[in-house]
């Protein structure tokens, strides 16, 4: 039940040409509490409730649990949420052994667009693709949780 990823800004849209999924995803929050956000998500035509915890010290490592619910369940879930969602799609690039997850927002968070890779430990060799640029892992702001608070729109181009 632990997530180990590293989180990246992207440079350009050349990593659409390489996608091979593409998934429209929204998402609510329960809580944002640092030490435990409570995420609903519909993902395509699934829902999910997830719990992360608190990162470890480099934000690589974070404990997260996840239960597949229904539509239903999580568009009831997503009425009662904090203020602020997240609108994404989500595309899928595989590199080397790894699958790059390239979120693409929109709404208040449109013009960012962010990479994660899950890894199954913290030093594994990754290949970075050529339109990946500034590692921002750990860097909270980028965190869902906080981008549904404190929306890209917001920033004043400080990124």
């Amino acid at each position: 039940m632990t997530e180990i990823e590293r989180k990246f800004l992207v440079t350009s849209k050349d990593f659409k040409e390489l996608a091979f999924k593409t998934t429209r995803i929204v998402q609510g929050f329960l809580s944002t509490h640092p030490e435990r956000t409570v995420r609903v998500r519909i993902k395509g035509t699934e829902g999910f409730i997830t719990v992360k915890g608190i990162g470890n010290e480099t934000g690589t490592s974070r404990f997260e649990w996840e239960k597949q619910i229904t539509v239903e369940e999580a568009e009831a879930l997503l009425e009662i949420c904090e203020p602020g969602s997240i609108d994404k799609v989500r595309h899928e690039v595989k590199s080397g052994k790894h699958i790059f997850e390239v979120d693409e927002f929109f709404g208040d968070n449109e013009g960012l667009i962010v990479a994660e890779v899950e890894l199954s430990e913290e030093k594994e060799t990754v290949t970075i693709p050529n339109w990946i640029g500034k590692e921002v892992t750990g860097e909270t702001k980028y965190y869902n949780s906080q981008l549904s608070k404190n929306p890209f729109k917001n920033w004043n181009n400080e990124n």
